[in-house]
């Protein structure tokens, strides 16, 4: 039989970096008591208009630049219908039509057989990039069989990201939206973190036989987790093949995974697709954008949105930084791809490089054998590590200018762990006075056993 070829597409929702609503001045606040974040506008109160969100616009259009993508200068609203208890109006606001931005690219780095040593580039394209209102959130409560209802999130602006259909396993899709992640955290429109819920994704998954057309998919809605993304999607892949050569049909259907079991299971069927009755909002007028060549010379420049202007203060995006990290420093290149993954590890290595006389390439050494891997033992962030950049640029000082050993160093090391408010100089005299104090018990034991020797 001729070999199945997978497919996997994403569609990402990134919350959007904003003190407010996408369309009201409701605060955004993760884990605020429920219900204590809605206004009128939230809670769909009769005659409540939206007010967009000047923040979460530039967001989207800093994005969409960042990811290569073509900015509409005219992008338009729509109401996409649908009745969930969490979405009081019945609908929701988003860009169905025209998108703040369409037609751009990521490219994401892949280790070939988990080798950090040998890695690929790959390049997934982005459909399109629309601004849109997420939803509240559903509680249930099984043990009272009653659903309760939080509406703080109703409202808040968010970005979804979609991405063709050009991956083909988990590994690709996990590299792909952790690198759109380290985008977003840099650009500072997402703060993208997955645990809060400030990045979900839906991938959606199929097979079929070189020659013929993709295949019946589905989708594997609302993974919040890299690593869950990775055997979903693997699991999925898996699941259809397995059904197809055993002469079944893969259904048009939404799954979820569940990572307990570690598989993905049915949610609901989209054979009868539902009709969403799309039509243009009728409170928002078109978003209208401007170049340097099209901005009015009579235009308040606190009125409108200038995509030039944005574009001229874009920060350096993690291939940028990864590229001056190897050239700056000399460090391999797999290593830049470590210290960017972990936050504010590749600010503390720069840290440690400029009060230290030690050169880089051992300074990584010490930073990723022994800084990172204790912080993965004890599940602590870099800027919980107890070893500050200043203590270990000292040690590493006191190691260069051989006054201790490596072994000496380590050890030495191992008690600023602990957090006791020492410097690595003092822990060294103490060690010292220690090993002197030793020498002496011996030396006392060993002339006790020589004199019971001479009187026997």
């Amino acid at each position: 039989l001729a070999p199945w070829i997978p497919v996997v597409g994403l569609e990402i929702h990134a919350q959007i970096s904003s003190k407010s609503k996408l369309f009201s001045g409701s605060q955004v606040q993760f884990a605020a008591p429920p219900n204590s974040l809605v206004s009128f506008f939230d809670a769909s109160l009769p005659g409540t208009l939206p007010v967009l969100n000047r923040r979460c616009v530039e967001a989207a259009v800093m994005t969409g630049l960042a990811l290569n993508c073509s900015i509409n200068k005219k992008s338009l609203f729509d109401r996409k219908h649908y009745f969930y208890a969490d979405l009081p109006a019945g609908y929701q606001i988003t860009q169905q039509r025209v998108p703040i931005a369409v037609n751009g690219s990521l490219s994401y780095s892949l280790c070939i057989d988990n080798k950090m040593s040998q890695m690929v580039t790959k390049t997934v394209r982005i459909k399109q990039i629309q601004l849109e209102q997420d939803s509240g959130k559903s509680l249930h409560d099984d043990t009272r069989s009653q659903t309760l209802v939080d509406l703080n999130r109703a409202g808040v602006g968010l970005m979804e990201v979609v991405m063709e259909p050009d991956m083909c396993c988990g590994e690709e899709a996990a590299a792909a939206v952790r690198e759109l992640q380290l985008i977003l955290q840099t650009l500072g429109s997402s703060q993208a973190v997955m645990a809060e819920g400030q990045l979900r994704v839906d991938a959606n998954v199929s097979v079929h036989h070189p020659g013929e057309p993709y295949g019946v998919r589905t989708e594997v809605k609302n993974i919040n987790s890299l690593r869950f993304l990775a055997k979903a999607i693997d699991y999925e892949i898996q699941r259809q093949i397995e059904e197809l050569e055993n002469g079944g049909t893969i259904l048009n259907e939404t799954r979820a995974f569940d990572s307990k079991l570690g598989c993905t299971v049915p949610m609901r069927d989209k054979e009868g697709k539902q009709d969403y009755r799309f039509m243009p909002e009728p409170n928002l007028p078109p978003l209208i954008l401007y170049d340097a060549k099209s901005l009015p010379a009579n235009m308040n420049h606190q009125q409108v949105i200038n995509i030039d202007w944005i574009h001229e203060r874009l920060p350096d995006l993690p291939s940028v930084k990864r590229e001056k990290l190897v050239e700056q420093y000399g460090i391999l290149p797999e290593h830049s791809f470590t210290l960017l993954n972990e936050d504010g590890l590749a600010e503390f290595f720069e840290s440690v490089v400029k009060q230290t006389q030690m050169k880089p390439k051992k300074v990584i050494g010490w930073i990723l054998n022994d800084l990172l891997s204790y912080l993965k033992e004890h599940s602590l962030t870099v800027k919980e590590s107890p070893v500050s950049s200043f203590l270990l640029a000292d040690l590493l000082n006191l190691l260069e200018k051989k006054e201790i050993s490596s072994t000496a160093a380590k050890q030495v090391l191992a008690k600023l762990w602990k957090g006791e408010g020492k410097t690595p100089l003092e822990i060294v005299k103490e060690q010292k006075l220690e090993l002197l104090q030793d020498q002496e018990e011996l030396e006392q034991i060993c002339q006790a056993v020589i004199d019971g020797q001479e009187n026997e």
